[in-house]
């Protein structure tokens, strides 16, 4: 299994440069980055796009995209470097290639009449069409449309009138192509062009889905037309707002025939149309920066659930002019389209919008469009992350909500290098292609100084000191690395031969710095000497040298990365190359040694893949390819050292989790060993140690002791991980100088610092809560996180007096700052959900939108209504839509409100209604009778409690769903729903998490801890580390059966099985023969079993357990409790035992039962992906093997379509399939297995796995599941074959219920 998971994606946006870069079909939206293409599929169960793919084969900038009308599943793409490709997105491979596509595919569209052909054209023409298969297969040329007078800007063929096709030009003209009639070229330019060398380009071309003749046409000057192209003339000019609006791009809307929409090029505004009306219907401005392109979706979401009457008083149709009510004036006259709009902005912004709720259903802000070439965290906060991009920005990055938080003001070229000012000085220094150096102040915005001293040379790196925050080194094309002051005072010019690519200052000694050059080699210099001479030249690298970085746990220890492919570790005090790591295929460009681990570096390539390295022995520990192009940085912040940055040409900035490189070392953190097994020394503390103790004179007397320590300790080849980094030491001497339960402490502290961002922060603060801690020692972000119930309603009601009062300055000058309507808007929204209607009243009077007010003021009373209807008197009638919210609130309908934002996937507002009412801060009308109230408040508070926890449960499942089981722990911990939230650790396998948690949360989390102590000693088992199991198994009550299971599988030498035995207090393993042969004779099977597997020859145990477990389902009344706990124990038998010949046959049969079992098991524990698998791997079994089982193969097939058929009732398809009922006999068949079944002990724990990752897009080898036959996506298991492949989801599930391997082999399965 991968030692690296991925646990993170920063996407990228959408590239500005080319016009056809987004498109859609069916469920599915995508758009191209310069290099790759994001693909969005819709999750019908939430609602709601997720990023399912990331294909990055061009090697150069992306051109166009266009999505097959035929085939969902495929869409075409083209890039500058002459190349179309077809994709398949549903197996997310390439299907066919155009190597040679004669020019530039600037326009590409797949042709209506023909399912397998693709025309493109290049600027200049002419249109080519690739016929990808058939007879006919090869590229031809349109016989009409060639030969043009001005360049092509797009082409688009009708999508029912055969081979027609249409093309928009730079100089505004259209030129239009129909079989059989005559080619029309350079017609229908706007008439003030006519006669004109002036140019208008066609910027938007769309034939009207409803005509065979009619065409939309924008320019982005003389504004939008419908023409007739068999006239020839222009039927409709559209009229702007306002003279400086231009048309960038537009888009029919299918679900409401004669309405379009267009985005403005200069503005984010979105207008909506109608053929029969020159002006816009409508308007909504969605961003400050304009739009790039915009794709209607066909088939728009689904709503969850319906919350509309069936009753038809609606004033909307499905045509695109509504019947009225009385009341509408002409505007309102038009209903808004019900589509989901694509829009893709000029500043890579991506999001979907429905404009009938006007509101983002989806919206990806402000990501790199291209190559990103660095990545630093901020020396003060691990969660903000810097990148640098060859787009021209910096942009920084919130890694817990995956959002950007700033990005510098841009125009400044491609950004090679960024390094950020030490401490908390809120700087970024950068340097550019040609613009030369800067320091860019975050806070202020702006930037405050430049250097430009290497002239217009690239400067490649840029490095500011961590010792000494006033030096800055540069080093670049033009051969020199320059040290300067950051004031602009040159301190050294470094002159190498060749230009310096890379440099890095020590971390251990302040004067020192090292140089990559192109000549191959790497220097060291000295810069608290006049000297400009190098102290050290390593040579050894074949090619040039790119980065270089010195250990920061080992004094004069430093890498360097080359275009050889290799890696090489140099010894400073040795003057030598102390190892050389091969294995990469092209030039290095990432290198990162790990803050706490002094021999563990990673680094990144062209080849598209990170390798971990040990570099004692120069073994490559792991290899990820989930990246689609090179990768360039490589970056973790010393307070989260095993959290991993990295970033690449596929535009995308990846986090990862390294923590499974240290599993041995977190269990020995959660087991309670000795500082001396978590915590080690190395070079650069042992020789501060040794300088101390020389200074005070203690040196030989403690030498003479044998009490100093020896130097690199912790790096000894063969030497266990140990923690040796400032953080690690940091902890232990805090812990050392308190009193009380220190283990509380120790858990917590490490955990922080070993997992992972993205919510193992927030549900320790909750824990915090839930122990109960002082309010005020809350972190300043609690607020932004999950927070515990009891403070979501005073938190929320700061939060909107803040909105209300704070002054524009309070917001810096971040991305997106609030203008003082938002500001209102927001404030009044969560007024509203508190239940203080008067304030959200005034509120909504200030914002003029009295409506909205007078709607929900007599909720207040009716005197402040007739004064509110008094002041709206004064004022102008604003009008607005009807909202379905305030009218909830008024009434005290809390249910309504909660179901309704349920349906439209705001969890977190069905959330804070639900506990605003369970506060008593909603008021509800009750119905009352002569002799008194109908429902006392006692019954309203209780059905408030439940509506709390159904929404509570719903929002949990949404994050696990996602692959965020820490969050969905978050959610059921604000409840106090302790037993659920340590059940969903433990289905997103966050066992060590989990163990810590559930420990100081102690005993409403013991169950739980204990199952997930079990799992942990499993692992273990795998490492092999028996006596961290153990001692895992003794953490636990009654732990007998496990350390005999844990015993019995160990397969170590006589003296090793003996001392675990011991340490166990078993019985040895010739007391455990005998005490087997007794209770054989007495009758004691289950005894008999575990004294055997105890003793020298366990294989004795198998055929009387197997004989128990056949002689029971033989008969018609067996219970599945009644037989797992012998079977559990059976599979424990040593695997050299039970793979012997003579074992052959009760191997086989223990793999068919277990097989069987497990299939139960997982019905039981709504493991649904596995079940078919289980009983396929039972039925094969029984068919290929000689066996004797009370089984059947038509009796599993039975089983198996019962369990289907009926539990598509409990679970019934979001896709609107065909229902079958089940028939009578499925459903006495099912019945009895549920009678078997009975319920699972351990509630929670009953449902699917998730991993963090799970739904990360991955661009590894496509594996294909041995289970389902279907693609993998998320992290993969590797059977024991080496090539079988499993998801690791459904690892854990098949782990849980049937402990052997789905290959048949006997082999355990351990993906924990």
């Amino acid at each position: 299994m991968s030692q690296v998971r991925q646990v993170g994606l920063l996407a990228a946006g959408c590239q500005p440069w080319n016009r056809d870069v987004c498109a859609a079909s069916g469920d599915r939206f995508a758009y191209c980055a310069t290099l790759a293409i994001y693909v969005y599929q819709l999750d019908h169960h939430y609602n709601e796009f997720k990023l399912h793919a990331i294909m990055s084969e061009h090697k150069k900038t992306i051109t166009a995209l266009s999505w097959c009308p035929h085939n969902p599943d495929l869409f075409a793409s083209g890039s500058a470097d002459n190349l179309v490709i077809i994709w398949n997105v549903a197996e997310q491979k390439v299907i066919a290639k155009l190597d040679n596509a004669k020019g530039t595919p600037a326009s590409l569209s797949w042709c209506w009449n023909a399912g397998d052909a693709l025309a493109f054209a290049s600027h200049r023409g002419p249109l080519f069409i690739w016929t990808i298969s058939g007879p006919d297969s090869g590229v031809t040329v349109h016989k009409d449309a060639h030969s043009f007078l001005s360049d092509i800007c797009m082409f688009r063929w009708h999508t029912q009138k055969k081979g027609k096709v249409a093309f928009g030009h730079i100089d505004g003209s259209l030129s239009i192509f129909q079989p059989g009639n005559k080619s029309q070229k350079h017609v229908l330019r706007p008439d003030s062009l006519e006669g004109t060398d002036e140019e208008d380009p066609v910027s938007a071309l769309e034939w009207d889905p409803l005509s065979t003749d009619y065409l939309l046409v924008a320019n982005l000057h003389h504004g939008i037309r419908l023409v007739d192209s068999e006239s020839l003339c222009c039927i409709t000019t559209f009229s702007f707002p306002s003279a400086a609006a231009s048309v960038q791009c537009l888009a029919w809307v299918p679900s409401a025939p004669g309405m379009f929409i267009t985005g403005d090029s200069q503005v984010g505004v979105l207008r909506i149309w109608n053929v029969s009306r020159t002006t816009p219907v409508d308007n909504f401005k969605l961003k400050k920066t304009g739009f790039h392109c915009l794709h209607v979706l066909n088939s728009p979401p689904r709503k969850k659930f319906s919350n509309q009457s069936p009753t038809k008083n609606h004033y909307t149709s499905s045509t695109s002019e509504a019947v009225p009510p009385p009341t509408l004036t002409q505007n309102q006259a038009f209903s808004l389209p019900p589509g989901h709009a694509v829009c893709c902005f000029l500043d890579g912004g991506v999001g979907l919008y429905d404009m009938g709720a006007k509101k983002w259903d989806f919206l990806r802000d402000l990501g790199h469009v291209e190559t990103i070439f660095d990545c630093k965290f901020k020396p003060d906060n691990p969660n903000l992350l810097a990148t640098a991009s060859f787009d021209g920005t910096i942009k920084v990055w919130d890694i817990n909500t995956l959002t950007a938080v700033y990005t510098s003001p841009g125009n400044e070229g491609v950004i090679y290098s960024l390094s950020w000012a030490p401490g908390d000085l809120n700087c970024i220094a950068g340097a550019t292609s040609r613009n030369g150096a800067f320091i860019w102040d975050i806070k202020k915005g702006k930037m405050v100084q430049r250097f430009n001293e290497h002239g217009k040379n690239g400067i490649f790196c840029i490095a500011w000191s961590h010792k000494d925050s006033k030096r800055i080194a540069t080093c670049s094309g033009d051969g020199y690395c320059i040290i300067r002051t950051i004031d602009g005072k040159i301190l050294h010019k470094y002159r190498h031969p060749a230009a310096v690519f890379g440099c890095d200052w020590s971390q251990n000694n302040k004067d020192m710095i090292a140089t990559g050059c192109e000549d191959k080699n790497v220097r060291v210099y000295y810069v608290a000497t006049s000297s400009d001479q190098p102290l050290k030249v390593f040579s050894g690298h074949t090619e040039k040298v790119f980065h270089v970085r010195w250990s920061p746990l080992r004094e004069g220890t430093l890498c360097s990365g080359s275009d050889d492919g290799s890696v090489r570790i140099w010894d400073y005090t040795q003057d030598a190359c102390i190892n050389i790591l091969s294995g990469h295929t092209a030039p290095v460009r990432g290198l990162m040694w790990n803050t706490e681990i002094p021999y563990l570096l990673i680094s990144g390539s062209w080849d598209y893949t990170i390798k971990v390295w040990d570099t004692r022995e120069g073994i490559c520990l792991d290899t990820v390819c989930d990246h689609g192009a090179d990768v360039y940085g490589l970056t973790c912040h010393p307070r989260r050292p095993f959290t991993m940055a990295s970033c690449s040409r596929d535009s995308t900035v990846r986090l990862w989790s390294l923590t499974p490189l240290i599993t041995p070392l977190q269990i020995n953190i959660l087991a309670d060993r000795s500082w001396e097994e978590i915590i080690g020394n190395t070079g650069v503390e042992t020789l501060h140690v040794l300088d101390l103790l020389s200074k005070y004179g203690l040196i030989s007397a403690l030498s003479l002791l044998g009490c100093v320590p020896s130097p690199d300790s912790a790096i000894e080849p063969g030497a266990p991980r140990l923690l040796c980094g400032k953080v690690s030491r940091d902890i232990r001497q805090e812990i050392e100088k308190l009193s009380g339960n220190l283990r509380v402490k120790r858990l917590r502290w490490f955990s922080e610092c070993l997992s992972p961002p993205g919510g193992s922060d927030n549900l320790w603060n909750l824990v915090a809560v839930i122990k109960g801690q002082d309010d005020s020692l809350l972190p300043q972000n609690y607020c932004k996180g999950i927070m515990h119930l009891k403070h979501l309603i005073k938190f929320r009601t700061s939060e909107a007096q803040e909105l209300t009062t704070v002054k524009m300055s309070k917001f810096g000058g971040g991305i997106g700052v609030p203008t003082k309507e938002e500001r209102l808007k927001e404030a009044a929204q969560i007024h509203l959900r508190l239940g203080q209607v008067q304030r959200y009243c005034e509120l909504m009077v200030e914002l003029g939108e009295w409506d909205k007010a007078l709607s929900v003021a007599p909720s207040v009373s009716v005197k402040y209504w007739k004064k509110l209807m008094q002041r709206r008197a004064d004022q102008l009638i604003q009008e607005d839509k009807d909202d379905v919210i305030p009218y909830c609130i008024a009434i005290g309908d809390v249910k309504k409100l909660v179901h309704f934002f349920m349906s439209r996937g705001q969890l977190k507002e069905a959330l804070l209604v639900a506990q605003a009412a369970c506060e008593g801060n909603m008021q509800t009308f009750h119905v009352s009778t002569p002799k008194g109230p109908s429902f006392s408040d006692d019954i309203y508070k209780e059905d408030f409690n439940e509506l709390l926890q159904e929404a509570c449960r719903e929002l949990a499942e949404w994050y696990f769903q996602d692959g965020r089981a820490v969050l969905a722990a978050c959610c059921h911990l604000a409840v106090d729903n302790i037993e659920l939230a340590m059940a969903y650790l433990i289905r997103g396998n966050e066992l060590e998490l989990a163990v810590c948690v559930g420990t100081v949360l102690g005993e409403p989390a013991a169950p739980a801890t204990h199952c997930a102590l079990e799992l942990l000693a499993r692992k273990c088992m795998m490492t092999p580390a028996w006596d961290l199991a153990a001692d895992l198994l003794l953490m636990t009550p009654d732990s007998e059966l496990q350390l005999v299971k844990l015993c019995a599988f160990c397969p170590g030498c006589t003296e090793e099985i003996s001392d675990l035995h011991q340490k166990c207090k078993l019985p040895t393993v010739e007391e455990c023969m005998q005490l087997a042969e007794t209770a054989h004779a007495d009758g004691k099977i289950f005894e008999t079993i575990k004294y055997y597997l105890l003793s020298q020859e366990p294989e004795k145990a198998l055929p009387i357990g197997i004989d128990f477990i056949k002689e029971h389902i033989s008969s018609s009344d067996w219970t599945l409790d009644t037989i797992y706990p012998v079977l559990d124990l059976l599979s424990y038998i040593r695997t050299e035992k039970l793979v012997l010949h003579t074992c052959t046959e009760a191997r086989n049969e223990l793999l068919i039962l277990c097989g069987y079992v497990g299939a139960l098991l997982a019905i039981r524990r709504q493991y649904h992906s596995i079940v078919p698998a289980l009983y396929e791997y039972t039925s094969q079994l029984l068919k290929r093997r000689k066996v004797s089982v009370p089984l059947k193969i038509e009796h599993l097939s039975e089983e198996l379509d019962a369990w289907r058929a009926c539990t598509q009732i409990v679970n019934p398809s979001s896709e609107d399939s065909p229902y079958t009922p089940p028939s009578d006999s499925q459903r006495l068949v099912y019945a009895a297995l549920l009678k078997r079944l009975k319920e699972e002990p351990l509630r929670g724990i009953v449902g699917p796995d998730y991993v963090t990752g799970s739904n990360l897009p991955s661009h590894s080898d496509i594996h294909i599941s041995c289970l389902t036959g279907l693609k993998i996506q998320g992290p993969v298991f590797f059977l024991e074959d080496g090539k079988s492949t499993i998801s690791l989801n459904d690892a854990l599930m098949w782990a849980k219920v049937n402990p052997f391997s789905p290959l048949g082999t006997g082999i355990r399965l351990n993906p924990f």
